[in-house]
This record gives structure tokens, C-alpha cells and sequence, in this order.
């Protein structure tokens, strides 16, 4: 396909897209040119490129894309031109061991299309299909594609990534029916998208941990039978130092809670939610916060708690929650509260970063 395309370009070392008309991407055998109809504008990609941790630069960001098939190359035969998509972002080599094993984001070529890179062996196919969904047009491999119903908006799928990591979070937990969860950071995307999810898990109560009271308020609603809300800022000041959101929690849940479902980027809160779980709980770590542990090894012993992490999602996650959307026994539109044309790219990052309202998922339609 000729011609130029509209993209949001990152550059090393800014703080704002490029808004550049570019040539389109050219695509080879077994590829496939989709027309974005929408991509996600998550704080994490933003972070990734802002913090310089970004391998190739410029880019087109975004791992979060639905739209439609506008052109196939030679040896695709599953799709054709109009389809409706999402595309997958995992890009790995398919044949090793974590990929035959539905454990795919361990695999030693694993990166994420418009993000991030994970395994050592990343390049070339990350070099490849680097570039993301912030576009009108983006190239990725056929097999990347899974099919998007017509009951799924654009703007729906192109953020069942980010549901499907919600989703694998709570099944790592490993719950039993009737189960009470702390989800901390609990105002994010993913936390947000975690208390929505949580009831298909079986889970009775979820005690959402965040700072902003009004936020949480906002959560409160998308499962009202379901949460309850721990704001920090009415804890006392040395809440941090003293280890008091634990007390918190226990006040809430004396017996302690079954699992904790950590999002925090920094900060003590991850180890003093992970301290009030009761004996035998699980913790799944999401948040990628560097600050080390304040408890003891013993801690965890005596208590036989799991402390497992959780980088990403697998396809196996994202194809349940299509067909949990599909049969509508999911409704997640509440979930996205802001959606920009593409050329205000920079605006809907601006909304991401500063949050001075109720930000949980955010998506650019070209």
C-alpha cells in the first residue's frame, strides 16, 4: 500500500509525541496491514519511552490495538480484507517450550509489539514489528490475529490486553470460591479492571486499596456488591513508616485476606498489603515496584504464603475474554473513560499522566 499515514511518533529523550505523516508500512509474506480503529494510551508504554528503557527509537507506540484488515501479504489464507481484529501483542518464536505450554511471555524472544522487549533473543522479530497502534495503519504478523466479533467495539478490544493481565492475575491467585482479595493501586486501569473481573472468579469481597477517596469511590461502582475501599490518605501520616496499611487491612479483614493483587509502581504499600494476608495466601506482583521486601523470608515460611509475579498475559487469557465479551456475560465499556481522535495523542497522554480526574483506560480512535 502507497501513500502516507498519520502516527504519533516517540523520540528518545521527549516528552510529547511527533505528530508525523509517515509512508505506510510496507507488508511481506504472511503478513497483514490493519486500519486501526482504536489503540490504548496506558501509563506503562508512557513510562517505558519517557524513562529511556524504550530499545528502538522512533517508534509508534501502543500494544493495544483492534481495527480492520486492509491488506494481506502472499501466504495468508485466515483473513482477508475487511475483517474485524484484535491484534495480539506477545511477539514470540512460537516453538520453545514456554510457548508450547500456554506460557508464552516466558519465551527468550519475547516483546511486545509498540512496547516493551522481555526475552534476550527479542531481536530481529522485535526490530521487525516495533512499531504500534498509535496510527492509522499498523503491520503484524497474521498469526498475531485473533478474530473480533461485531459485539466487541474497537474500543473494547483494543484493551482486552490489558483485561486479559487482569485476568491471568486473578488466576494466579488461585482462589476459592467465596475468597476475599486486596487489590492495591486499585484506582489504575488494572485495578479498576481487576475489581471488575473479580466476581467471575469467585470472589465475595475485594478490599480496593488506593489514595484518592473520590477515585475509589469510582471502583466502589463498577462491582458495588462486591467492594469495599482502604483510602491511605486517611491513614495516619506515618502510615508508610509504621507499617500501618497492614493494621488497615486486618481492621477489615481480621482473619487477613486470601490473596493480594498488587499494582503499585513504588513505594512501601506492596509488602505491607502482602504482610496482611492470613496463612496460606497468595500474592501476585504486577506493579514492578523496586522496593525491597520489609519482611523477613521467615515470614513467608511460617505463613506458607505464594509470592508469585506476573509480567504480562498469554493468548489463552485474551480468547476467554472475547468469548466472555461475545456471550455478554462481561460488560466493560464503564471501564473506558476517555477516547481521543489519534491526532490528540499528546492530550490523551496528558490525561494519562496527570490523572486530575477518574483515568482508567484511554484510547485514540484515527
Amino acid at each position: 500500500m502507497n501513500g502516507n499515514m498519520l502516527a504519533a511518533r516517540a523520540y528518545p529523550e521527549e516528552k510529547a509525541f511527533r505528530m508525523e505523516e509517515i509512508d505506510h508500512p510496507e507488508i511481506g509474506h504472511g503478513e497483514v496491514l490493519v486500519k486501526v480503529g482504536a489503540a490504548g494510551v496506558s501509563p506503562g508504554v508512557l513510562n517505558h519511552w519517557q524513562w529511556g528503557m524504550m530499545k528502538l527509537l522512533p517508534a509508534t507506540l501502543s500494544p493495544e490495538i483492534a481495527g480492520t484488515v486492509e491488506e494481506v501479504g502472499a501466504g495468508v489464507i485466515d483473513y482477508q480484507t475487511g475483517d474485524r481484529v484484535r491484534v495480539h501483542a506477545n511477539l514470540t518464536c512460537r516453538r520453545c517450550e514456554f510457548c508450547l505450554s500456554d506460557r508464552e511471555l516466558l519465551c527468550r524472544q519475547c516483546s511486545l509489539i509498540g512496547f516493551m522487549v522481555f526475552g534476550p533473543d527479542a531481536m530481529p522479530l522485535y526490530e521487525r514489528y516495533h512499531d504500534g497502534g498509535l496510527a492509522e495503519y499498523v503491520r503484524v504478523p497474521a498469526w498475531l490475529l485473533d478474530p473480533l466479533p461485531e459485539e466487541i467495539p474497537f474500543d473494547v478490544g483494543s484493551k482486552i490486553h490489558h483485561l486479559a493481565v487482569a485476568s491471568r492475575s486473578l488466576k494466579l491467585a488461585d482462589l476459592a470460591p467465596g475468597s476475599t482479595v486486596v487489590v492495591t493501586a486499585a484506582t489504575g486501569a488494572m485495578g479498576a479492571a481487576t475489581a471488575k473481573l473479580a466476581g467471575l472468579f469467585g470472589v465475595a469481597r475485594v478490599i480496593a486499596v488506593g489514595r484518592s477517596r473520590e477515585r475509589l469511590a469510582g471502583v466502589e461502582a463498577l462491582a458495588p456488591d462486591l467492594v469495599e475501599t482502604l483510602t491511605t490518605e486517611d491513614l495516619p501520616e506515618n502510615w508508610a513508616e509504621d507499617g500501618l496499611l497492614t493494621k488497615a487491612i486486618r481492621d477489615l479483614v481480621p482473619e487477613g485476606p486470601d490473596a493480594v493483587i498488587d499494582y503499585l509502581p513504588a513505594g512501601p504499600g506492596t509488602w505491607q498489603a502482602v504482610s496482611s494476608m492470613r496463612p496460606g495466601g497468595s500474592a501476585v506482583i504486577v506493579g514492578g515496584n523496586q522496593a525491597p521486601p520489609t519482611l523477613p523470608a521467615l515470614a513467608i515460611m511460617v505463613n506458607s504464603w505464594s509470592v508469585v509475579g506476573n509480567r504480562s498475559c498469554t493468548r489463552s487469557d485474551a480468547l476467554e475474554l472475547i468469548n466472555l465479551l461475545r456471550a455478554r456475560r462481561l460488560k466493560v465499556d464503564d471501564l473506558i473513560t476517555h477516547r481521543f481522535p489519534l491526532h490528540a495523542a499528546n492530550t490523551a497522554m496528558e490525561v494519562v499522566r496527570d490523572r486530575t480526574e477518574p483515568t482508567w483506560m484511554v484510547v485514540a480512535k484515527p
